[in-house]
């Protein structure tokens, strides 16, 4: 079974802020195939699914992001998954361009508190995650403020591409095509050519 973890924070009024696109990557993947995020276990809201013939847990950690690594912990630890080959994380990051994927196989923690925690809480920084860019924080801007914000129109249309970009790379990765996947999304998208 795989373990896919959005990252974010709960409550309404973190909703669609750029730190919670893991969980907007969550609810576009529960909504294509159907799957009910609505259990609550080990601090996360989780569903049961199949996703590419693999049965998949979806998770959306209810720790507020600093503390993610607790509930993801109890988690890999309760259904006995291997973190390294079977635990996928989602997660915003700012040094990304608005919408753009990057897959890695594992790595440090990039000043990101959610990953800090989990790769604490698991021992390890090796395990398969899916970072989303939302744009580099303007001079001036504290981080915090930053990522807790909200998108412009233009960057939230740009960011639901992107959310459907990620559920087919973990569509790819379900279905053993890692590299493939990324090949795929690692590379920079190119700007849309100026229309005449």
């Amino acid at each position: 079974m795989f373990i896919i973890a959005g990252l974010g924070n709960p409550t309404l009024q973190y909703r669609g802020t750029r730190h919670n696109v893991g969980f907007d990557v969550i609810d576009t993947l529960a909504d294509k195939y159907n799957i009910a995020v609505e259990t609550r276990k080990s601090r996360a809201l989780i569903g049961k699914g199949i996703i590419a013939g693999q049965k998949v847990l979806l998770v959306k950690p209810q720790t507020y992001m600093n503390l993610s690594g607790e509930s993801i912990g109890e988690l890999v630890s309760y259904y006995k998954v291997d973190e390294e080959q079977e635990l996928l994380v989602i997660y915003d990051d700012v040094s990304l361009d608005v919408g753009q994927l990057r897959i890695r196989r594992k790595g440090s923690a990039g000043g990101h508190n959610g990953i800090k925690d989990i790769i604490r809480h698991l021992g390890t920084d090796v395990f398969l995650r899916i970072k989303i860019g939302v744009g580099e924080k303007p001079k001036g801007y504290d981080l915090a403020d930053y990522v807790l914000g909200h998108f412009s129109r233009e960057e939230r249309e740009m960011m639901e591409e992107g959310y459907q970009k990620a559920a087919e790379a973990v569509e790819m990765i379900l279905a053993g095509e890692l590299d493939e996947a990324m090949n795929v999304f690692n590379r920079k998208a190119k700007p849309k050519e100026a229309i005449e």
